[in-house]
């Protein structure tokens, strides 16, 4: 096996492992640290335009990347010494994927809906997502936390990896400060609808194959392939977001629920257009069945996107060195 595809290989999986272990640390975070640098950056630059926002997004997720990149060089200049560019891959793939965060987050809801606690199962609904949970009861709790788990498969854990198979360290994260940067601006807010249009659209784009992969690996992994295509094939682009939508449709198919409709986002009402109209309502015991298809997928991605990095690598024009000049 050559050398740079062995190195990403065996780091990723340790990343991946070490993520399964500890997942995110409540304090001392990369990401968080770099949502502090990009919020620092956004005080000086913000204007209601577009041309700042862009450039905002590209001083932050250009950096992020590029700064990858110089520290991925400078372990490989060592020379010799492949085990620090394995460990390296494995705490950037560590860094950047937050699939165990995401099912403890989903399990502290779920549990608290099993337990009839509506309220603590509020309390905790904004550590997944932007709903506004108060208007909410336990059905609509329960299909905000799968709709939440479903998109963050894609964007926490499988982008990531793809991204990781496609550019090594930098990959993993450019991608994940672009998705970062997404969720800090680029919503359609009054302040960000200009400002964070370009992190927006840069986000649909690096998202695409990602969310692609989920919807595939979730119809193959789920526990009803046919519904799962079936969703995919039928409403997938009937969501709002290019992305969320074959991801959602393909978790609501697999699960056998309906997900989409009304909701109640950053202070307005948006009415989506229902996912697999022929599946039954959300119960909080379909949020349990979310994290465990999840993490299946997350699984089946690891193992995707090691098998593919040569031929990713190939087709980017950058073949895969059988020594330590491979890159």
């Amino acid at each position: 096996m050559p050398a740079d595809h062995a190195s990403f290989a065996c780091g990723a999986a340790l990343g991946f492992l070490g993520d399964l272990a500890t997942g995110d640390p409540r304090r001392g975070h990369p990401v968080a640290a770099f949502g502090r640098a990009a919020a620092a950056a956004e005080r000086r630059l913000w204007r209601d335009h577009r041309g700042y926002g862009a450039l905002h997004t590209a001083l932050c997720a250009g950096g992020a990347a590029a700064g990858a990149a110089l520290l991925t060089r400078a372990v490989r200049a060592l020379g010799g010494r492949r085990g620090a560019e394995v460990a390296l891959t494995a705490a950037a793939t560590w860094a950047v994927l937050g699939g165990t965060t995401l099912g403890r987050e989903a399990r502290a809801v779920g549990d608290a809906l099993a337990a009839g606690d509506l309220e603590a199962a509020r309390e905790r609904l904004p550590h997944l997502c932007g709903r506004d949970p108060q208007a909410l009861d336990g059905p609509r709790i329960a299909r905000a936390v799968v709709e939440s788990v479903a998109e963050n498969t894609s964007d926490a854990v499988v982008g990531a990896l793809v991204w990781g198979a496609v550019g090594g360290v930098p990959g993993l994260i450019g991608f994940r400060a672009v998705n970062t940067l997404d969720a800090m601006v680029g919503h359609k807010s009054p302040r960000y609808r200009r400002f964070g249009w370009a992190a927006a659209r840069l986000d649909d784009v690096a998202g695409w194959p990602g969310a692609r992969l989920t919807a595939a690996l979730a119809t193959l992994a789920g526990p009803d392939p046919r519904g799962a295509w079936r969703a995919w094939r039928h409403d997938g682009r009937r969501h709002p977001s290019p992305n969320a939508g074959p991801v959602e449709a393909s978790f609501a198919g697999a699960l056998g629920v309906r997900l989409g409709g009304t909701l109640a986002y950053g202070g307005r009402v948006e009415h989506r257009p229902v996912l697999n109209s022929g599946g039954r309502p959300v119960a909080a015991a379909d949020i349990e069945r979310a994290i465990r298809l999840s993490r299946r997928v997350g699984v089946l991605a690891l193992g995707v996107s090691v098998a593919a990095r040569p031929v990713l690598r190939a087709l980017t024009g950058r073949p895969l060195a059988a020594g330590r000049g491979g890159g």
